[in-house]
């Protein structure tokens, strides 16, 4: 059975990864102090946003070359994000469990985006200006709850501190 093609950027693996790291921030800075709010926590926010936003804005250009700029420029935000948390670690704003946890997020959306850079690239060489001519990623129900992955299922190797609560 073959797949069918993507419809939407919100059915490419690498957004929803990205997705699932800027949720995670959100909800990771929500404790930090009140002097970090214009400061490291402005700055972590709009590092974990730009991935989605980057990824989205690539999709709707149809032009491969332009979708891996915009994929490569999602790379950076997700490194940089990778860079704030080592800043909030060094801070003592969250444990090196909580560091390690979302480190390992980012580096899985990282690894998918990486992924849809050498989709892309194969349909770079024909200069052409078109959807997708293969299918990358599944459907998902992208408003459904949080997913379960984003939370510690042992509180006790984490800690109570670790920056992740079910509270909205």
């Amino acid at each position: 059975m073959e797949n069918a093609p993507i419809r939407s950027f919100t059915e490419l693996i690498a957004w929803q990864k990205s997705r699932v790291v800027r949720k995670a921030i959100r909800v990771l800075v929500k404790d930090w102090p009140p002097e970090e709010k214009f400061k490291l926590v402005d700055q972590i926010i709009r590092s974990s946003r730009g991935p989605c936003s980057h990824l989205a804005e690539d999709f709707g250009r149809f032009y491969e070359k332009e979708n891996v700029r915009f994929c490569r420029i999602a790379l950076g935000s997700l490194y940089e994000t990778q860079d704030h948390l080592s800043a909030a670690f060094d801070e003592g704003y969250i444990t090196s469990a909580t560091v390690k946890a979302h480190w390992l997020m980012v580096e899985e959306s990282i690894r998918v985006t990486k992924g849809y850079v050498r989709y892309l690239k194969r349909f770079e060489q024909s200069n052409q200006v078109s959807e997708p001519a293969a299918p990358y990623g599944t459907e998902q129900d992208i408003f459904g709850p949080v997913p379960d992955d984003l939370f510690f299922d042992d509180e006790a190797e984490v800690g109570s501190d670790d920056g992740l609560t079910t509270d909205n």
